[in-house]
């Protein structure tokens, strides 16, 4: 018996077996709050000198969201950037993905708010919630939908207000954190390839040491352990991925890492034996915004059309992977 694909439009089945099709990131957009915080005023209140924060983070300034501005608003405007650089309407979307665990109500999730305010009419709509990681998670599972034919676009947010979440009294943990949004848009392409294999991860046992009650609704983190499973994962899924897309380190132009901490990246570069140059290093002025930490990363890295990425990510949960990426063409507009 042939066993059919479902039209995301219509709903009538496809003929023949199934095949997968190709897919790629169309476009990229972003999105950050318009208030800047600098380390100084972070150091006067946890009590550290001006220059401890950022010879330990290498972060020297943040967004904070401010008191009126919702995660949805902010995942919105950088669902309708990537829109608009894709020139794709969202009438034309059929599914909306938000990695997130900053929502602003427990219910309802943020995709379906964002999908209703971008005017994604035909658009299924669902947050992932996989921290850090979120981002990587949800571009897995909109890429399958797309080369199943289950959808033939696909946005991919990740937003997080993680300020919110900040205990700014804690020395392990205030400096840390910014907020922000990205997205991209998810299509089919002639060429296959394009996205590579996901390579997704967890670790329960490591769950106490990145916390946020439903009581105290604020991150607890233990960072030196959190450091040092972040290194190892980070290095191992990066290995994974790129022999699970036939690559060699060697292919890759750029690596594209979770913005945790400097010093996760360069202990990551040094165990890879990876020029710096070719690892994406945009913590300083965004610090770590959670699932939005990899597409804003991309964007600062404005790769060349061509060029064979490597994402990756690891957060809470323990939860991390990595996939390799090749963009057809230029992801934001000039």
């Amino acid at each position: 018996m042939a066993v059919g694909l479902v039209s995301p439009r219509n709903g009538s089945p496809q003929s023949g077996s199934p095949q997968l099709r190709g897919a790629s990131i169309a476009a990229l957009g972003t999105a950050l709050p318009a208030r800047v915080v600098p380390n100084a005023p972070i150091a006067a209140r946890i009590g550290v000198a001006d220059g401890w924060i950022e010879s330990r983070t290498g972060i020297h300034e943040r967004r904070m969201a401010g008191d009126g501005e919702s995660l949805t608003r902010l995942a919105t405007a950088a669902g309708r950037h990537a829109l608009k650089n894709a020139g794709l309407a969202a009438a034309d979307l059929d599914l909306v993905v938000v990695a997130t665990f900053t929502q602003d109500d427990l219910l309802p999730n943020a995709a379906p708010v964002v999908a209703h305010a971008l005017g994604a009419t035909h658009a299924g709509a669902f947050d992932v919630g996989a921290a850090c990681t979120g981002f990587l998670a949800a571009l897995s599972m909109a890429t399958a939908y797309v080369e199943a034919s289950r959808a033939r676009h696909a946005l991919v947010i990740g937003a997080d207000i993680v300020t919110r979440a900040t205990d700014h009294d804690d020395r392990r943990t205030a400096a840390l954190f910014g907020d922000g949004a990205g997205a991209v848009v998810v299509g089919p392409s002639p060429a296959p390839g394009l996205i590579g294999p996901a390579i997704l991860r967890s670790d329960g046992a490591g769950a106490a040491h990145i916390r946020a009650s439903h009581d105290e609704r604020l991150i607890r983190m233990d960072g030196h352990e959190t450091f040092r499973a972040a290194v190892v994962r980070l290095t191992e899924v990066t290995r994974d991925a790129v022999d699970a897309a036939g690559l060699e380190l060697a292919d890759v132009d750029l690596f594209v890492y979770h913005q945790a901490n400097a010093r996760i990246l360069s202990a990551v570069a040094d165990r890879l034996g990876l020029d710096p140059t070719r690892v994406v290093n945009a913590i300083g002025t965004l610090g770590n915004t959670s699932a939005a930490s990899l597409p804003l990363a991309l964007a600062a890295a404005d790769p060349a059309p061509g060029s064979t990425l490597l994402l990756a990510a690891f957060g809470a949960g323990f939860t991390w992977g990595a996939m390799t990426l090749t963009n057809e063409r230029r992801w934001t507009c000039p």
